[in-house]
């Protein structure tokens, strides 16, 4: 089965101080879930929360609730 166009993942960097690292590493080990989608996961809730309508290039997914301010 193959993924949707734009939807697979793609290997990025970032840079970090350790101390945040540690932060990362103890919210993902919380919550069980990888460094990789803790952040993910944060930055999804952000945007959301910023765009709850979505972006010129990011939709909402379809059948998703919209709230219009």
């Amino acid at each position: 089965m193959t993924k949707p166009a734009g939807r697979s993942a793609k290997v990025r960097s970032y840079s970090a101080t350790d101390e945040d690292m540690a932060m990362l590493e103890a919210v993902a080990g919380y919550h069980g879930f990888t460094r990789s989608a803790t952040l993910v996961g944060l930055v999804r809730r952000e945007f959301w929360r910023l765009f709850p309508a979505g972006t010129g290039d990011i939709r909402p997914a379809r059948g998703a609730r919209v709230a219009r301010p």
